[in-house]
């Protein structure tokens, strides 16, 4: 059986997926906030929470992009990630 060996971890463009992944839950949040008066009260509930969880994810991928903007600031070496 031969050896797979992992990709090694380029961190060059994640300040960029991050932002995108951002912009593209807050499309989803704009969408869920339109669809409400659509909705009865139990679906009304049920995009609520999940707009409450989308919230929360976007606040920790905005933290994930500081920590990923402060490592390209300091010069992170690839080589160091592989």
């Amino acid at each position: 059986m031969a050896y797979n060996k992992p990709n090694p971890d380029n961190r060059n463009d994640n300040v960029e997926k991050l932002q995108t992944m951002v912009e593209n839950t807050i499309e989803n949040m704009n969408a869920a906030e339109e669809s409400l008066s659509l909705s009865n009260n139990e679906e009304q509930e049920k995009i609520q929470a999940k707009n409450e969880r989308r919230k929360e994810s976007i606040e920790a991928m905005k933290a994930e992009i500081q920590d990923e903007s402060q490592a390209r600031q300091n010069g992170y070496n690839q080589n160091e990630y592989q």
